[in-house]
């Protein structure tokens, strides 16, 4: 990627503010050395093979956009050694919070990226993801702003590039709003279906769920979460 392109690609952003308070030395310590091992280049060439990417060659990949204060991942991550899981998030605090659980847990089976999600989904070969986890995205809920909203038809493009056939896509959210947006958006993507049934289906958390900081915020404030699945078709 040329630093013209680089430059375009950063106006893509859909993200607010990178860093909030100070890290500690700890913190920094891992953002200096552990993140840089984990960290997948994309100033390289893409990778032929993402199983490569990972010491234990995994046949299941996850990819899990925006992760937050990584409760979620590092939840799978344990739950899950046989699968390889890529974490993105460009909040510099939220990362270096990840980080200190995968060091402390002994974690090897995530990859990281701490930029725009946009370039790392450009970067990763066709059809080599399994599962697309976004949970809880920054719902912009200004109208005014809803076209920063990570869920749009370009992505969605860029999921199904990158998702292997009848491969899922999670969206979680607590706003009506962006839950109606999404639905509308992948029902008017052709690769795109979305698998409920009945309206259990979309009140049932995911398989191995654990609460993350942001459902626990939501319930708080008496606002239903909603958990969509959609298969790439």
């Amino acid at each position: 990627m040329n630093e013209t392109e680089h430059s375009f690609r950063r106006s893509e952003a859909f993200f607010g503010r990178r860093k909030a308070k100070s890290l500690s030395a700890p913190q920094q310590r891992l953002l200096d050395e552990l993140l840089p091992r984990l960290k997948l280049d994309i100033t390289e060439k893409p990778i032929k093979n993402l199983k490569d990417a990972f010491s234990h060659e995994p046949d299941f990949i996850v990819l899990e956009s925006g992760f937050g204060g990584g409760e979620h991942l590092i939840h799978q991550a344990l739950a899950n050694p046989e699968v390889g899981f890529i974490g993105v998030e460009p909040f510099v605090n939220s990362m270096a919070k990840a980080l200190t659980e995968i060091d402390a847990q002994g974690i090897t089976n995530i990859r990281l990226y701490d930029e725009d999600a946009t370039e790392i989904l450009d970067w990763l070969p066709e059809h080599s993801i399994d599962r697309i986890d976004l949970l809880y995205p920054d719902p912009w809920p200004k109208k005014k702003h809803w076209k920063r909203r990570f869920v749009n038809r370009k992505n969605l493009s860029r999921f199904s590039r990158v998702l292997k056939n009848k491969a899922i896509f999670h969206f979680a959210s607590d706003i009506d709003t962006y839950i109606n947006w999404t639905l509308n958006h992948c029902e008017a993507h052709p690769d795109f279906e979305w698998k409920a049934q009945t309206a259990k289906d979309w009140h049932t958390p995911y398989e191995n769920w654990t609460r993350t900081r942001y459902e626990a915020k939501a319930l708080r404030e008496d606002r239903t979460p909603c958990y969509l699945r959609f298969k790439r078709i």
